[in-house]
């Protein structure tokens, strides 16, 4: 019997590259004999919200024990939209505990391809994100948030952040390839996240 499982979910343009934090921790988990669940999800390249929430919810029927969820970028505010139908329809929160990493803010909706994910009218300060600890981590310079994650997110929200300073947008080009700080998370929600230097 599972007494714990790890959902991972990726963002846009995202098919789970080796050398991606998230593929590492993926890996690294299942080492610790972890039971972890990181599905490609659907039409990555031009993404509906809907779909994606609708496969993240088959991912979470078939956790077991405590549900840790990982996010990266568009899958972060996925999770909020979740977290957001789930409490309108008196759903049980889908998960014990939450990490998002790198929510796209505002202007990145922009673009067409995720503006359907947009966060405008989502009530950001009444979201329950989890049953337990949710934590945000992002960067001060994230390209993808100019409106600052921490203050857009991370206050309304009311979770714990951790700010990067100058982690962009915390991917593989940025210097995210394995994350120890992030495995350290997944394994004690305790732990904060630090630069990967």
């Amino acid at each position: 019997m599972w007494n714990r499982s790890m959902l991972i979910l990726h963002g846009v343009e995202n098919r789970r590259p080796e050398g991606h934090w998230q593929h590492e921790l993926a890996m690294d988990l299942r080492e610790r004999g972890e039971q972890v669940f990181y599905p490609q999800l659907p039409e990555t390249d031009r993404p509906k919200l809907a779909d994606w929430t609708d496969a993240i919810r088959s991912e979470l029927a078939l956790m077991r024990g405590e549900k840790v969820v990982v996010c990266h970028s568009l899958a972060s505010v996925a999770w909020m939209h979740l977290a957001a139908a789930d409490a309108a329809s008196s759903n049980p929160h889908s998960a014990d505990r939450v990490l998002l990493v790198s929510p796209p803010g505002p202007k990145a909706f922009d673009w067409d391809v995720i503006a359907g994910f947009t966060t405008t009218g989502l009530d950001l300060a009444g979201l329950r994100l989890a049953k337990g600890p949710a934590r945000l981590v992002c960067s001060d310079d994230d390209p993808y948030c100019v409106e600052n994650a921490a203050e857009h997110y991370g206050r309304p929200l009311g979770c714990e952040v951790d700010v990067i300073p100058g982690g962009g947008h915390l991917a593989i080009g940025d210097g995210y390839g394995r994350w120890p700080s992030a495995l350290a998370w997944c394994l004690d929600e305790s732990e904060r996240l630090t630069p990967n230097r």
